[in-house]
């Protein structure tokens, strides 16, 4: 069983296994077994492992098969002769085992893991589970390299910042990338994709199409910029908020401004930096109220995600002052009835919103401390529409914390020093081991039995 978000190659991974094991190669998708006539999904299914059974050994590849191997209804009044169910009723039966599939494999693909019934997961059928997940820095260069052969690149191009600028990017996304690269450079009449062009595709994909055209008074657009610097001062001087890749009052899609971040790739997230990343969602309404005096609608995506990641950490991660160690997650779809009580409800909500307005207090604290820097900062936005990390630093200083992204890329150039070191080191061994053996006793005595003697 192959589990992972879409996009992730889970289809083309069965497809490169059928290639290189050289054996029939059944594929269907979880679709083709439902049918609205009775009886027609369990024939399908009988009809598959017969033919497979004929061309033993051989792979079946079943994609989607959520579509059909979804967790049957506990309640029997509600489907009870559900043609779905007598489909999987019938997948399960050929699976059983008991030697008759023998020289059958069977794979499937799905991305929703958690709805499928326990009886399909257990032993003997699809008992092993294969995570593929979303490409980490390397595996996000080494797919950047699959899709840019067929396009002409411009010599100075760095896969390696390519890779960095796509986090959390799946590999239908970075072939999407370089696709709307290629087609931004042959609009500007350009013989080569370069740089811009992949960083204009990255916000195309991201944020959205740009609306220049769109008209704003001088004063939204003063609103707009002092709301995206707010974001970009409080992300500049929190330890573990993302850092800063650029700041635009260009608005895109349903957005009028947006600040532009190097997601950290964390294992771990810590209740710290989860905290970090709350203040600096919140700079931008915190802004709007310090410094234009009245707060606009324009924050709601940043409230959504704060409310969104505070009820979060207090009900599943446990990291609440009141309802410490205790996560309420409920795996059941089909339950009605919330895992908690209503006094329990009323100290969540009570324990969200004093962590929101805290961290709310903490951004305009900050911005307080820094309003000189921040009113550069919105001013050069109003001046250039675009700016980028470089130019918050001017205002700023260097940032004083380094990014995880940079300790990664410090370790491993330090590892290629330390390999590459060794490497040398062996040569010269190697080559000290040649000069010691070519003169060694034997040759010396052979070269004194040459001299003349008187």
């Amino acid at each position: 069983m192959l589990v992972g978000p879409p996009g992730t190659g889970k289809t083309l991974l069965a497809k490169a296994v059928a290639g290189e094991a050289g054996v029939p190669f059944f594929s269907m998708s979880g679709s083709d077994f439902v049918e609205m006539f009775v009886g027609v999904g369990a024939s399908r299914v009988r009809d598959l492992f017969q033919q497979a059974k004929s061309k033993a050994p051989c792979i079946i590849f079943i994609d989607e098969i959520d579509a059909v191997g979804r967790a049957r209804s506990k309640n029997p009044a509600m489907g009870g002769n559900d043609e779905r169910e007598n489909t999987l009723n019938a997948l399960l039966t050929e699976m059983d085992g008991f030697g008759t599939n023998s020289g059958i494999i069977t794979l499937a693909a799905t991305n929703r893991a958690d709805m499928l019934d326990s009886a399909l997961m257990r032993a003997g059928r699809f008992d092993r589970q294969i995570h593929v997940d979303l490409p980490d820095l390397n595996e996000r260069k080494e797919v950047f390299q699959v899709h840019l052969k067929p396009l002409k690149l411009d010599e100075n191009l760095d896969i390696d910042f390519l890779a960095r600028q796509t986090p959390g990017f799946s590999g239908a996304d970075i072939a999407n990338v370089c696709n709307e690269a290629a087609l931004i450079a042959a609009r500007h009449n350009r013989p080569k994709v370069g740089k811009q062009d992949f960083l204009d595709a990255v916000d195309r994909i991201i944020g959205g199409l740009e609306k220049k055209t769109k008209v704003m008074t001088e004063a939204e657009k003063r609103s707009i910029a002092i709301h995206e610097a707010g974001h970009a001062t409080i992300s500049w001087f929190t330890e573990f908020a993302n850092p800063l890749v650029k700041v635009s009052i260009v608005p895109r899609g349903q957005a009028l401004g947006a600040a532009w971040y190097l997601p950290e790739e964390r294992v771990l997230q810590t209740k710290e930096a989860m905290l970090d990343e709350m203040c600096s969602l919140l700079g931008g309404r915190a802004a709007e109220e310090l410094f234009v005096g009245q707060i606009s609608t324009g924050a709601m995506n940043d409230l959504e995600r704060t409310t969104k990641q505070a009820y979060g950490m207090i009900a599943y991660a446990g990291m609440s002052d009141k309802l410490p160690n205790v996560c309420y997650y409920n795996n059941n779809e089909y339950s009605f009835q919330r895992p908690y009580s209503e006094t329990t409800a009323k100290v969540m909500d009570d324990e969200v919103l004093k962590m929101i307005n805290e961290q709310y207090e903490r951004a305009k604290k900050i911005l307080t401390e820094h309003k000189e820097g921040h009113a550069r900062l919105a001013q050069l936005l109003i001046d250039r529409e675009v700016i980028f990390a470089d130019d918050v630093e001017e205002i700023f200083g260097k940032r004083p914390w380094t990014s995880r992204s940079e300790e990664l890329l410090e370790a491993q150039q330090r590892a290629e020093a330390e390999r590459m070191a060794e490497e040398r080191a062996k040569e010269l061994e190697a080559e000290k081991k040649n000069a010691e053996s070519s003169e060694s006793p034997e040759n010396s005595e052979s070269s004194e039995n040459s001299e003349p003697k008187d």
